[in-house]
């Protein structure tokens, strides 16, 4: 069966939205396709992470949009100010098995998103590996493995965070169509192009 990919940051709220309506949707099916989150680090890309207060703003307009139910526990203080850690664990977890590296991928997510935890601080990341039976990366092993991610995002052609993949066909953050000018969102769900994916992805 062909895995879905999907090249993304944990920091990215946009993600974790687009990871939790598929992992509904493929529960609500019943649809058992491997899934796999890569790393695609955007304070990389950028040369430097994500400012909490845009995250903030663009949670703000997710929750006001389309995701009323979402980002509850979201603190801007404990923004994470590198995402590599808690990516090279995600990536450690994938080195186990698929449905290890998902259930992981998504713990992540929600302790950022959901709980306000700091994926920057060790014990946060460490409570989490333990519940998988995993232990956390040094700091050169998760380097190592993220970069191999995004060197593999950068061949495929990844746009930004996220940025799904079904075979070789791919989709650029195909739940959410997303308008920004200045401080202002405009968030709805995906038209055609989230139809499209998902009916590769869940069909």
């Amino acid at each position: 069966m062909t895995r879905i990919e999907v090249y993304a940051d944990i920091v990215c709220p946009f993600t974790h939205v687009g990871l939790r309506r598929l992992s509904e949707a493929r529960h609500e099916r019943g649809i058992a396709r491997p899934l796999r989150v890569r790393a695609w680090p955007l304070e990389w890309i950028n040369g430097t992470q994500l400012g909490a207060d845009l995250v903030a703003r663009e949670i703000e307009a997710l929750r006001a949009q389309v995701a009323p139910d979402m980002f509850a526990g979201f603190d801007a203080t404990l923004f994470p100010l590198t995402s590599i850690p808690a990516l090279g664990l995600a990536a450690a977890a994938y080195a186990a098995d698929d449905t290890t590296g998902a259930a992981i991928s998504m713990a992540l997510r929600d302790a950022l998103f959901e709980r306000g935890e700091n994926l920057a601080d060790p014990d946060v990341l460490y409570d989490i590996g333990r519940r998988f039976d995993l232990e956390v990366p040094d700091l050169e092993t998760a380097e190592h493995t993220v970069r191999s991610d995004w060197e593999r995002g950068k061949a495929r052609g990844v746009q930004g965070s996220p940025h799904f993949f079904v075979g070789d066909k791919g989709w650029f953050c195909p739940s959410l169509a997303i308008n920004h000018d200045g401080d202002r969102f405009d968030i709805n769900i995906g038209g055609e192009s989230m139809r499209e994916f998902y009916a590769a992805a869940l069909g």
